[in-house]
Protein backbone atom coordinates (compact mmCIF):
# COMPACT_ATOMS: atom_id res chain seq x y z
CA UNK A 1 0.00 0.00 0.00
CA UNK A 2 1.24 3.64 -1.10
CA UNK A 3 1.64 6.05 1.28
CA UNK A 4 1.92 9.90 1.09
CA UNK A 5 3.63 12.52 3.26
CA UNK A 6 1.29 15.16 4.55
CA UNK A 7 2.07 17.63 1.58
CA UNK A 8 1.88 14.88 -0.90
CA UNK A 9 -1.14 13.95 0.43
CA UNK A 10 -2.75 17.74 0.38
CA UNK A 11 -1.18 17.94 -3.21
CA UNK A 12 -3.17 14.64 -4.11
CA UNK A 13 -7.21 16.13 -2.55
CA UNK A 14 -6.09 19.70 -2.90
CA UNK A 15 -5.89 20.74 0.72
CA UNK A 16 -3.42 22.57 2.48
CA UNK A 17 -1.10 20.73 5.13
CA UNK A 18 -2.60 23.52 8.00
CA UNK A 19 -6.05 22.43 7.09
CA UNK A 20 -4.55 18.39 6.70
CA UNK A 21 -3.16 19.27 10.48
CA UNK A 22 -6.57 20.37 11.68
CA UNK A 23 -8.87 17.29 10.66
CA UNK A 24 -6.13 15.53 12.46
CA UNK A 25 -6.52 17.26 15.55
CA UNK A 26 -10.61 17.50 15.04
CA UNK A 27 -10.47 13.58 13.90
CA UNK A 28 -12.28 14.38 10.95
CA UNK A 29 -9.46 12.79 8.90
CA UNK A 30 -7.04 11.07 11.08
CA UNK A 31 -3.23 11.11 10.11
CA UNK A 32 -1.29 7.60 10.48
CA UNK A 33 2.05 7.77 12.73
CA UNK A 34 5.79 6.29 12.15
CA UNK A 35 7.37 4.94 14.98
CA UNK A 36 9.13 8.03 15.20
CA UNK A 37 5.60 10.12 15.14
CA UNK A 38 5.77 11.59 11.83
CA UNK A 39 2.57 11.75 10.06
CA UNK A 40 1.67 10.21 6.77
CA UNK A 41 -1.38 9.09 4.96
CA UNK A 42 -2.56 5.80 3.17
CA UNK A 43 -3.55 5.43 -0.74
CA UNK A 44 -6.55 3.55 1.54
CA UNK A 45 -7.72 6.62 3.08
CA UNK A 46 -7.46 8.50 -0.53
CA UNK A 47 -9.51 6.23 -2.04
CA UNK A 48 -12.03 6.62 0.89
CA UNK A 49 -11.83 10.30 1.00
CA UNK A 50 -13.05 10.40 -2.68
CA UNK A 51 -15.76 7.70 -2.36
CA UNK A 52 -13.94 4.31 -3.24
CA UNK A 53 -13.27 1.53 -1.59
CA UNK A 54 -10.20 -0.08 -1.47
CA UNK A 55 -9.48 -3.51 -1.82
CA UNK A 56 -8.16 -5.98 0.81
CA UNK A 57 -4.19 -6.23 0.54
CA UNK A 58 -1.70 -8.23 2.24
CA UNK A 59 0.17 -6.92 4.86
CA UNK A 60 4.02 -4.97 4.32
CA UNK A 61 6.13 -5.98 6.98
CA UNK A 62 9.34 -5.04 8.75
CA UNK A 63 11.60 -7.40 9.90
CA UNK A 64 15.14 -6.11 12.22
CA UNK A 65 17.44 -8.75 14.06
CA UNK A 66 20.59 -8.46 16.12
CA UNK A 67 22.69 -11.40 17.66
CA UNK A 68 22.65 -9.99 21.84
CA UNK A 69 21.14 -7.49 24.32
CA UNK A 70 24.09 -5.52 23.85
CA UNK A 71 23.70 -4.46 20.29
CA UNK A 72 20.04 -2.76 21.28
CA UNK A 73 21.73 0.09 19.73
CA UNK A 74 22.20 -1.15 16.44
CA UNK A 75 18.80 -2.63 16.41
CA UNK A 76 17.58 0.88 16.70
CA UNK A 77 19.76 2.45 14.53
CA UNK A 78 18.68 -0.36 11.94
CA UNK A 79 15.02 0.30 12.64
CA UNK A 80 15.43 3.89 12.02
CA UNK A 81 17.32 3.35 8.37
CA UNK A 82 14.47 1.08 7.36
CA UNK A 83 11.68 3.76 8.48
CA UNK A 84 13.62 5.95 5.63
CA UNK A 85 14.26 2.97 3.50
CA UNK A 86 10.08 2.94 3.76
CA UNK A 87 9.09 6.38 3.63
CA UNK A 88 11.38 7.62 1.00
CA UNK A 89 9.95 4.56 -1.43
CA UNK A 90 6.06 5.22 -0.44
CA UNK A 91 5.55 1.90 1.41
CA UNK A 92 3.34 1.76 4.54
CA UNK A 93 4.61 -0.99 6.98
CA UNK A 94 1.50 -2.79 8.69
CA UNK A 95 4.06 -4.41 11.93
CA UNK A 96 7.43 -4.06 12.63
CA UNK A 97 8.90 -7.57 14.05
CA UNK A 98 12.05 -8.10 15.62
CA UNK A 99 14.05 -11.30 17.37
CA UNK A 100 17.09 -10.87 19.52
CA UNK A 101 19.01 -14.00 19.10
CA UNK A 102 21.60 -15.45 16.33
CA UNK A 103 20.94 -15.72 12.61
CA UNK A 104 21.70 -19.44 13.20
CA UNK A 105 18.57 -19.92 15.17
CA UNK A 106 15.41 -20.63 13.22
CA UNK A 107 13.33 -20.88 16.34
CA UNK A 108 13.21 -17.19 16.63
CA UNK A 109 9.73 -16.16 17.90
CA UNK A 110 8.48 -13.74 15.73
CA UNK A 111 10.57 -14.75 12.54
CA UNK A 112 8.62 -18.16 12.97
CA UNK A 113 5.78 -16.15 13.54
CA UNK A 114 6.52 -13.95 10.27
CA UNK A 115 7.24 -17.77 8.20
CA UNK A 116 3.86 -18.47 9.24
CA UNK A 117 1.96 -15.57 8.19
CA UNK A 118 3.92 -15.98 4.76
CA UNK A 119 2.51 -19.86 4.52
CA UNK A 120 -1.10 -18.31 5.02
CA UNK A 121 -0.79 -15.74 2.14
CA UNK A 122 -0.83 -12.32 4.64
CA UNK A 123 2.29 -10.80 3.74
CA UNK A 124 2.86 -9.22 0.94
CA UNK A 125 6.58 -7.58 1.22
CA UNK A 126 9.50 -8.38 4.15
CA UNK A 127 11.42 -5.50 4.78
CA UNK A 128 14.62 -6.00 5.83
CA UNK A 129 18.22 -4.10 6.23
CA UNK A 130 20.45 -6.55 5.07
CA UNK A 131 20.11 -10.49 3.72
CA UNK A 132 21.60 -11.72 7.06
CA UNK A 133 19.45 -10.27 9.12
CA UNK A 134 16.70 -12.83 8.12
CA UNK A 135 18.57 -15.92 8.31
CA UNK A 136 22.90 -16.31 8.45
CA UNK A 137 22.59 -18.61 6.01
CA UNK A 138 19.85 -20.60 3.39
CA UNK A 139 18.49 -17.08 2.80
CA UNK A 140 18.11 -18.55 -1.37
CA UNK A 141 15.64 -21.17 0.66
CA UNK A 142 13.29 -18.67 2.39
CA UNK A 143 13.53 -16.04 -0.64
CA UNK A 144 12.03 -19.60 -2.58
CA UNK A 145 9.33 -20.09 0.09
CA UNK A 146 8.40 -16.75 0.15
CA UNK A 147 8.11 -16.70 -3.54
CA UNK A 148 5.80 -19.61 -3.87
CA UNK A 149 3.36 -17.49 -1.39
CA UNK A 150 3.52 -14.12 -2.99
CA UNK A 151 5.53 -12.71 -0.93
CA UNK A 152 8.36 -10.55 -2.04
CA UNK A 153 11.61 -9.89 0.23
CA UNK A 154 12.76 -5.73 -0.41
CA UNK A 155 16.09 -5.96 0.98
CA UNK A 156 17.82 -2.29 1.96
CA UNK A 157 21.10 -3.13 1.52
CA UNK A 158 22.54 -6.14 -0.27
CA UNK A 159 25.60 -6.73 1.60
CA UNK A 160 26.25 -8.10 4.70
CA UNK A 161 27.17 -5.25 6.97
CA UNK A 162 26.61 -7.23 10.40
CA UNK A 163 29.53 -6.24 13.08
CA UNK A 164 32.63 -8.29 12.93
CA UNK A 165 32.30 -9.76 16.37
CA UNK A 166 28.75 -11.18 15.32
CA UNK A 167 29.82 -12.79 12.61
CA UNK A 168 32.51 -14.54 14.41
CA UNK A 169 30.23 -15.73 17.18
CA UNK A 170 28.38 -17.36 14.35
CA UNK A 171 31.02 -19.32 13.39
CA UNK A 172 32.75 -20.24 16.65
CA UNK A 173 28.67 -21.56 16.91
CA UNK A 174 29.15 -23.61 14.04
CA UNK A 175 33.21 -25.03 14.83
CA UNK A 176 30.97 -26.12 18.55
CA UNK A 177 28.24 -27.52 17.04
CA UNK A 178 30.27 -29.91 14.86
CA UNK A 179 32.63 -30.42 17.27
CA UNK A 180 29.77 -31.43 19.27
CA UNK A 181 28.88 -33.93 17.26
CA UNK A 182 32.00 -35.63 16.77
CA UNK A 183 32.96 -35.51 20.39
CA UNK A 184 29.37 -37.73 20.36
CA UNK A 185 30.60 -40.02 17.84
CA UNK A 186 33.51 -40.60 19.29
CA UNK A 187 32.06 -41.75 22.73
CA UNK A 188 29.31 -43.63 21.27
CA UNK A 189 31.98 -45.63 18.97
CA UNK A 190 33.68 -46.00 22.32
CA UNK A 191 30.89 -47.07 24.00
CA UNK A 192 30.17 -49.84 21.43
CA UNK A 193 33.80 -50.79 21.72
CA UNK A 194 33.40 -51.05 25.43
CA UNK A 195 30.21 -53.32 25.02
CA UNK A 196 31.65 -55.65 22.03
CA UNK A 197 34.58 -56.31 24.53
CA UNK A 198 32.64 -57.46 27.12
CA UNK A 199 30.37 -59.65 25.24
CA UNK A 200 33.83 -61.30 23.53
CA UNK A 201 35.33 -61.44 27.84
CA UNK A 202 31.56 -63.12 28.57
CA UNK A 203 31.88 -65.76 26.07
CA UNK A 204 35.20 -66.36 26.73
CA UNK A 205 34.73 -67.18 30.43
CA UNK A 206 30.84 -69.07 29.86
CA UNK A 207 32.10 -72.67 30.56
CA UNK A 208 31.51 -75.55 27.37
CA UNK A 209 28.58 -78.17 28.26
Amino acid sequence: MRIYKPKEFGELIRRSVKTLQRWDYEGILKAKRTTTNRRYYTHEQYLEHIGQKASPEKKQIVYSRVSSSGQKNDLSNQKAALEEFCTARGLEVAEWLEDIGSGLNYSRKNFLKLMDMVERGEVAAIIIAHKDRLVRFGFEYFERFCNQHGTKILIMNMFSLSPEEEMTKDLLSIVHCFSSRLYGLRKYKKKIAEIVKGSENENNTTPKP
